[in-house]
This record gives structure tokens, sequence and C-alpha cells, in this order.
């Protein structure tokens, strides 16, 4: 299974919506929210202190894939990023359902694809694609399953077709729900509990190898 292979002077990158978000500053990058991205650098950090890693969170939330897509020299490429990560999708299923804001899979696919064309293209950094996830409580999220499996399956296309690191969120959301409620890992079937975010963070720092 491919890794994340990290080592001195890394600059990781974090790409996303509210998920990601989780009240990270927009003026002060060494603010990286109460969400998984502060969970995985407060691990990194501590224990690689000589890998010297820069990390930063520029998820936005309520973004949708054209937002990531419009923003994503700004808040990425200029960063100069050797580990971009990037967590995107359900947006562009919410908005169908609360604003009749409508995301084609069609479009997703195009708009993701490009993101990742420019990713190799200007940094060459290496890439790690979770795909969006969402569990069914409150009851009305069942309806937007349909919706969210497309772009589900997107990502995991995408993620072979260039080869990413492959971080299966939607799976590992509903195994860990298996002995417990949904609500325990997310409070409305999207944003994470403190719980849902570990699970976040320990998904990811388990895919992680250190080059010496």
């Amino acid at each position: 299974m491919k890794k994340i292979e990290l080592q001195e002077n890394e600059v990781l990158v974090f790409q996303g919506d509210s998920v990601t978000d989780c009240g990270c500053s927009k003026e002060d990058d060494s603010y990286l929210g109460n969400g998984y991205v502060g969970l995985i650098a407060a691990r990194l950090l501590f224990c690689y202190p000589e890998l010297n890693l820069r990390i930063y969170n520029k998820g936005y939330s309520g973004n949708r894939i054209y937002d990531m897509e419009a923003r994503f020299d700004k808040d990425c490429i200029d960063l100069k990023p050797t580990t971009i990560t990037i967590l995107i999708g359900i947006n562009d299923t919410w908005r169908r359902f609360d604003s009749n804001l409508i995301s084609k899979p069609s479009e997703y696919y195009a708009s993701y694809r490009r993101i990742l064309d420019k990713s190799l293209e200007k940094s060459k950094a290496k890439l790690v694609l979770m795909d969006p996830f969402l569990l069914p409580d409150p009851p009305d999220r069942k309806a937007w399953r349909e919706d969210l499996e497309e772009r589900i399956n997107i990502v995991r296309n995408l993620a072979k077709e260039y080869q990413a690191v492959y971080i299966p969120l939607d799976s590992l959301f509903y195994q860990a729900s298996i002995n417990t409620s949904y609500n325990y890992w997310c409070l409305d079937g999207v944003h994470p509990t403190l719980a849902g975010h570990s699970l976040i963070a320990n998904a990811w720092l388990q895919n992680i190898v250190i080059k010496s």
C-alpha cells in the first residue's frame, strides 16, 4: 500500500472545506484550528522535531470543489508544498439539497482533475486524497447518499490514476459507527466530533513513513 513519505523540510498543505477548516486562522498560519489538521500537526511536531516540518491548514468552510480550485494557486501552489492532502465534496452534495445549487459529478471530476494536474505540474508534491463522508443521522442525510457516492467513486478512481495515497474516510466512519451511535462520530452526519476528527487524524498518521 502506498504511504506518505515524510522527510526533512517537508511542507504539508491541507485543503478542504469546514471539516478541514475547523476555525483555523486566516491570518496566522500557526493556528491550525481544532480539528484533524491540528491533531496531525501536534503528533508530527512532537515526534519529529528534527524534520523541521511546515504545516498549513487551508480549509475554508462552505467550499465546494469550484471554490477550492479558484483559490488553489494562492492557498496551495504558492506555499511550495511537498505533500498536499485534499478532502472536498460534501458541500457539492449538500448545496444541492439545501440551496438547489447543482454540482454535476462530471464537473466535480473535471475540476478535481485540473487541481491534481496543477499540483503535479507546479509542485510535484505527493498527493493524499481522502473521500468525503456522510453518516445517516439526522435521517434526511440518507437522501444525500446517492449523490455523494458518485463523488466518493471519483476520488477513489483519481487516487488510483494519480498514484496518490488514498484514505477511505466514508468506509472508516461507517466501520467506527457499528458499535456506537452515529452522532458519536459526527454531530450532523457531516461535521466530526472530537472523536471523529481523531479518527481522520489517526487514519492519516497510519499512512506515514519517515525517510531517513
